[in-house]
């Protein structure tokens, strides 16, 4: 480390990828350390992210990243040139059979240069893939998945299209399949149990089995066999190698007992084993389709077409011909096409799909209308102000799919034991083989092949990888039904392990908007006090100002003109209205006009203040005329939001800025008693932190934009907002209706979800460390085994659909938790 007098000392913050322990930070640190003029550097392996402070007149940006590059590190984001460094890109990927497919994608992404990150869910059918776009082009990437046998989708529309979509075709096209291949397995399964029990004798009994099996194994198979050979060209193996495996040994000891007189042909038994795998995917494909309803219900909110106005015309346009700054007509019963400024005409519009609310509000020139909204009745001309991509709904979407395409960290135990599964399976039933054929000799190599036919097809890898993963989507997916999404699957997992949640005051707890509570006259009438008031605030900007103003004018009692209006800093506010003369404003305003307050009236201010309230005092003609009072009111749910916290043995905390009294009565009425007050904005992050060093899980509730640092240091940051007010990319969960319920909703999501995910893994392991003993004993027939196999993942998708009759929306009892 370097330091002197006379320096120009700078300080930049670099992300650094390629980074794989603590000792490359370690590495990086030296080597900066050791070079003329940096000042101190602190490399954090976990965040990938370098602190160097330097000497710019010896040393400048472009050094400092030039000596990061040639440790073979990346400079992930900008840099100093300016160029894009990082690009996300997600493509839709079909033809994977398994999770092994999808973890072949990955193991091959990863190793093309210039790429970052590459996740796959085989549930989702998504590729997630952060790479550099100066280093490797999109085209080598598709290619690169071309390769290894799997198809690459182009991009599709933002919104469902009318007619039937790519998923049903294939699943129409698989039941056309079935619907013959089921046909024939059942006229299979007759002749061989007429055979079995001596019921059916027909001449060339096996040559109608090979015929009845050659279709199925290499016709409907042929998916299968293709799968089992891309995997094994690209030096991986996955759920279609076991089938394939299985299904030709046993077709090719049919073949052999022609020639072997006396032995019993496994015709048949190939045929069946194809046929239940088969019919085990498709039912898969049904289940694993329902994990994404939430994307699809979401697609459908959006509207179609839109009324375009082009030179005073309307023309019907689809949704994505439209462009920012484009006028649109909206007629009654018809959804607002994209996120837009009405210019034009006044109605009411069905919100409910933002806020929750089931009653319609108004929409007048100058409102903001969201996409997808329903136009109640009247007629509204409004400007496009954003549109495809950038609309309310698609930022919706766009979350949910990343959420669902995320992995979280219970997965990487799943996921490391599939990658060695398939290897293992097969020793295990090359050894059961060897067994059977050691014990039995050439007599008994019938039961050999039947043994180790049975372990290959019960073997399930699937129902290992789909565990986690289908849980992640069908909960991130109610998330987004119930107005809370989530950013990744790793902030649902720790979401369930909070113990402490803090919430800010302002605009979290309260509606962030101060309304008028009291106003308390000593003489004149309460109308006349309320006029005078608010005629002195009418051109205020203060939010207590404004709050009597609203309060005067809800009330109906009319404004009147001020004169010699005169605003005095820190104490408040001199004016004549009505010819009389008006000071509101605190006790220091009134105390340099020679006004004393008696102990009565101090005893209603302190009653006031202990109840939250900020006080303000109003004088008329050199005499104390009254007092009023304002209040950031509670949400009408806060009180039930954190008693239900706190019944479920979670600490509740409240941040603010407020002074003790004030905090305190706050904390009182919603029931909160860890209060920390007149904490400053700034210091919110800090106090964040103190409650991690006590050793807690700690949740951060806030509006997402004024308390950013605070969130991020929380295990988890909520960001709470309405509608479009709110980024989405803020904070780990974001809660878009603004209600505090959603709190709770959030919580109790993430706790079903794990519950699920764990019952799966219990499942998932358990089956295939009971059924392969099982199966290796040469107690199950291979048939059995596949049937065995189909139902194990089925199983696990439908546990994780069961997650959708789970409650995780609490109807709030008021008459346990009275709100005021």
């Amino acid at each position: 480390m370097q330091k002197n007098d006379s320096i120009n000392e700078e300080k930049i913050q670099l992300d650094i990828g390629g980074m794989s322990c603590a000792s490359c930070a370690a590495n990086i640190e030296r080597r900066l350390k050791k070079t003329e003029g940096i000042i101190d550097t602190s490399v954090v392996f976990p965040l990938e992210r370098a602190n160097v402070t330097y000497d710019s007149r010896k040393i400048q940006r472009t050094e400092i990243e030039k000596i990061i590059q040639e440790l073979g590190f990346e400079i992930k984001g900008e840099t100093s040139e300016g160029r894009r460094l990082s690009e996300t890109l997600t493509l839709t990927i079909k033809g994977m059979h398994c999770t092994a497919c999808a973890a072949n994608i990955e193991k091959n992404l990863s190793k093309l240069e210039g790429v970052e990150k590459a996740e796959v869910s085989f549930p989702a059918e998504k590729l997630t893939l952060t790479f550099n776009p100066l280093i490797l082009e999109r085209e080598k990437i598709e290619k690169t998945i071309l390769a290894l046998g799997f198809e690459v989708l182009a991009q599709e529309p933002l919104f469902e299209t009318e007619g039937e979509s790519k998923e049903d075709l294939e699943l129409r096209s698989r039941k056309r399949v079935l619907f013959i291949v089921m046909g024939i397995t059942v006229i299979l399964q007759v002749l061989m149990l007429g055979k079995m029990w001596n019921l059916i004798h027909i001449p060339g009994h096996n040559f109608i089995m090979l015929a009845a099996a050659v279709p199925i194994v290499f016709w409907a198979g042929l998916p299968t066999h293709k799968g089992a050979i891309n995997s094994l060209r690209h030096g991986s193996a996955n759920m279609d190698v076991l089938i394939s495996m299985g299904t030709l040994a046993a077709f090719s000891w049919g073949i052999a007992s022609f020639f072997l007189p006396g032995t019993v042909s496994f015709m048949g038994l190939s045929a069946m084993i194809m046929a239940f795998h088969l019919l085990g995917r498709y039912l898969e494909t049904i289940a694993r389709s329902k994990t994404t309803s939430a994307i699809r219900k979401l697609l459908e909110l959006g509207a179609r077409t839109a009324r375009l106005i082009v030179d005073g015309e309307e023309r019907q346009v689809p949704v994505e011909a439209l462009k920012e700054g484009d006028l649109l007509l909206v007629k009654p019963g018809e959804k607002v096409p994209v996120d837009a400024v009405v210019v034009e005409g006044f109605s009411s519009v069905d919100e409910s799909m933002v806020t929750g609310e089931s009653m319609p509000v108004d929409r007048t020139v100058g409102d903001e209308v969201i996409g997808a909204t329903i136009n109640k009745n009247g007629i509204l001309k409004i400007k496009a102000n954003k549109v495809g991509k950038d609309t309310f709904l698609a930022q919706i979407i766009k979350a949910v799919e990343e959420a669902q395409a995320s992995k979280a960290p219970i997965q990487v135990l799943a996921d490391r034991f599939t990658a060695y599964f398939v290897p293992v399976v097969v020793t295990i039933a090359t050894l059961t083989f060897i067994t059977w054929f050691s014990i039995g000799g050439l007599s008994g190599i019938e039961r050999a092949l039947f043994a180790s036919i049975a372990v290959l097809v019960i073997s399930c890898p699937c129902a290992l990888g789909l565990a986690t993963p289908t849980a992640i989507m069908v909960g991130t997916g109610m998330g987004a039904e119930n107005g809370v999404l989530i950013k990744d699957a790793e902030s649902l997992q720790t979401m369930k392990e909070i113990n402490t949640i803090v919430f800010d005051k302002t605009g979290t707890l309260t509606r962030g908007e101060p309304s008028m509570t009291d106003v308390v006259s000593f003489g004149e009438e309460e109308e006349e006090l309320l006029r005078l008031a608010a005629s002195v605030e009418s051109g205020s900007e203060h939010p207590i100002g404004q709050a009597l103003v609203r309060g005067a004018r809800d009330r109906g009692i009319k404004i009147e003109h001020v004169e010699q209006f005169q605003a005095v800093p820190g104490m408040g506010i001199k004016a004549w209205t009505v010819g009389r003369q008006v000071l509101l404003g605190n006790p220091k305003l009134l105390s340099s006009a020679g006004i004393e307050l008696d102990e009565q009236i101090k005893e209603e201010v302190y009653r006031l203040e202990n109840e939250g309230k900020t006080v303000v005092y109003l004088a008329v003609d050199g005499m104390l005329a009254g007092i009023l009072a304002v209040a950031d009111t509670l949400k009408e749910d806060a009180r039930w939001a954190v008693q239900y916290l706190r019944d479920k043995g979670l600490e509740t905390v409240m941040l603010t800025g407020d002074n003790q009294r004030t905090a305190s009565a706050i904390g009182e009425q919603v029931g909160i008693n860890r209060v920390l007050s007149e904490v400053l904005p700034d210091e919110k992050e800090a106090e964040i932190r103190r409650l991690q060093e006590e050793g807690r899980k700690v949740a951060m509730v806030g509006d997402g934009i004024n308390d950013a640092p605070a969130l991020a240091q929380a295990d988890v940051g909520i960001a709470i907002g309405t509608g479009t007010d709110i980024a989405i990319e803020a904070s780990d969960v974001t809660l878009i209706r603004g209600d505090l319920s959603s709190v709770v909703t959030a919580l109790n999501l993430s706790r079903s979800t794990f519950n699920i995910i764990r019952q799966n893994l219990f499942w998932a392991f358990g089956y295939n460390i009971l059924a392969i003993p099982i199966a290796a004993s040469g107690r199950l027939s291979p048939v059995i085994a596949a049937i065995a196999m189909a139902l194990s993942s089925i199983s696990v998708l439908l546990n994780s659909l069961r997650l959708k009759r789970q409650r995780i929306v609490e109807e709030q009892k008021e008459e346990k938790y009275h709100l005021n």
